[in-house]
């Protein structure tokens, strides 16, 4: 990992803190850098620089004053309160004129770490986006299993017998006849005291209600509306085999999307108001890495006016960050997968989330965000406002709607892609929406630039009411998605966005 930070024309450290970087400005007050040392340890390393104000401040570096003094002291602190034993790297390094102190913690093989003053079973933590929080013994117990090299869903469950698991629907899903013995080969099954009995594993894909030993094992669903989400529209709970939950909860989304023809070169086709293909990917992901032994927490699938949000209970496995997920996944669950995979619901390992990403940027859509809250993962697709009023007629008319999952990048349909949205698309542009889109023509611009070229103040109340909406509709889109707050952030055209822009000029 390196140690290279970067400082602005200020002198202020341009990153941000995150899941594997934190700032302090001194060890006063050693108990919270500490925490954050066995956090980073214990879910994918990361760097703690002392000497940086942190992000509630402004970034400036103020250094340390005895350097060696306190790289000897953070050094015994790390010896005398954490257990089990770690020793990260420790360096001194020169930001402009000051010496800050990088302590450099790599992934720990002996995790879980805890603080040895409010020991095992109280004093470990996690990391959670720019904080470090306690971990709940379910927490702990997987993060014990995961260096041991032990999977949740490859535990035997000694109440179930095979009778439990739905073999001729299980056949059926894979395409083939499947026996005992192909249960215990494809870990659905284990032997235990002369018996065969199923794992978690065999529960989660062929027992037609896996709640029934598992609590987390189901989906709920709703249909949430209001600016907040507070009104239930609709809603339904899902029980059954977890790769026949996936076409479920698509049957529950699109019963609440619009529906509408465009018409291509060759012949008409039906598309949705939202990314289905992208979507279905995201609550396959979902079903797969979700983490089972969480007790109570399902699997939510939440349709808001202007968003699809898909959490899943667990956070990221250790070593892994937003970031790097988007490159390659691990799966938590392989057995479980491998059903997917021969059921064809899942296609390649480790490439879903990437895919996600091209689909939703080629259907002209805002980045997706995908973050860890709580003690679950939550991947939020936004789309054109579905709220009531944006929407004249009933559902399956399809008033107002969003760019295809095929996206608008053809050049023969542009014009319908312009049409089918325009409702929403009007509602985004506003009195100031042209002039806003017009700041950024050439290049990427800042929040201020553009309500000032709009002849707009840069009160956040205009950035609210004028900026946001454009990016909601996908007309405009963040330099830095991953971090909505960067201090470099800037705002660009999407090609949707300069699409209607030219529209407009036109006009």
């Amino acid at each position: 990992m390196s140690n290279a930070l970067t400082l602005d024309s200020a002198g202020r450290v341009i990153e941000s803190e995150g899941k594997t970087l934190e700032f302090k400005r001194d060890l006063s007050s050693p108990t919270r850098p500490l925490r954050t040392v066995v956090a980073f340890a214990n879910s994918a390393g990361g760097r703690l620089v002392i000497g940086v104000n942190d992000v509630n401040d402004d970034g400036s570096v103020s250094g340390v004053e005895d350097p060696l003094a306190e790289e000897e002291r953070i050094t015994s602190l790390i010896t005398d309160r954490i257990s089990p034993q770690l020793v990260p790297g420790i360096d001194l390094v020169t930001l402009g004129e000051a010496t800050v102190l990088v302590v450099d913690v790599p992934l720990s093989t002996r995790r879980p770490h805890h603080m040895k003053d409010q020991g095992p079973d109280n004093g470990v933590y996690v990391r959670l986006g720019s904080s470090s929080r306690q971990a709940d013994p379910a927490l702990v117990a997987e993060l014990e299993r995961n260096a041991r090299g032990v999977a949740f869903e490859d535990l035997p469950e000694s109440r179930a017998t095979l009778a439990d698991l739905d073999l001729e629907g299980l056949s059926e899903l894979r395409g083939r006849m499947t026996g005992t013995d192909d249960l215990l080969a494809l870990g659905l099954a284990v032997r235990q005291g002369g018996e065969v009995v199923p794992t978690n594993a065999g529960i989660l894909a062929a027992c037609d209600d896996p709640t029934r030993f598992l609590p987390s094992a189901w989906v709920q669903c709703g249909r949430l509306r209001g600016p907040n989400g507070t009104e239930i529209f609709d809603q339904t709970e899902i029980h059954c085999p977890m790769p026949r939950a996936v076409d479920k909860v698509m049957e529950f989304l699109l019963k609440h999307a619009y529906k509408t023809a465009v018409f291509g070169e060759v012949r008409r086709r039906d598309v949705y108001s939202i990314p289905v293909e992208a979507i279905r990917e995201v609550v396959v992901n979902a079903l797969v890495h979700a983490n089972y032994a969480e007790r109570g927490t399902p699997i939510r699938t939440g349709f808001y006016d202007d968003r699809i949000q898909v959490d899943s209970p667990g956070l990221l496995l250790p070593g892994m960050t937003v970031e790097s997920m988007r490159r390659a996944s691990r799966l938590r669950n392989p057995s479980l997968a491998r059903i997917f995979r021969e059921a064809g619901i899942m296609e390649q390992w480790g490439t879903g989330v990437q895919r996600v990403f091209e689909q939703i940027a080629e259907a002209g859509l805002p980045e997706p965000r995908v973050e860890e809250v709580m003690d679950r993962l939550r991947f939020t697709i936004y789309v054109p406002s579905h709220a009531p009023d944006a929407h004249p007629g009933s559902i399956g008319e399809y008033q107002g709607g969003a760019p295809s999952e095929e996206g608008v990048s053809k050049s023969h349909e542009h014009h319908v892609s312009i049409n089918e949205h325009q409702v929403s698309i009007n509602a985004a542009l506003g009195t100031y929406g042209v002039p806003i889109l017009s700041v950024a023509v050439d290049e990427p611009a800042n929040r201020d630039a553009l309500l000032e070229g709009a002849g707009l103040s840069t009160a956040y109340g205009n950035y609210s009411r004028h900026v946001v909406p454009l990016l909601e509709a996908g007309l405009l889109e963040f330099t830095h998605p991953e971090n909505p707050r960067h201090r470099a952030q800037r705002y660009r055209l999407t090609d949707l966005g300069r699409l209607v822009l030219t529209e407009q000029e036109d006009e």
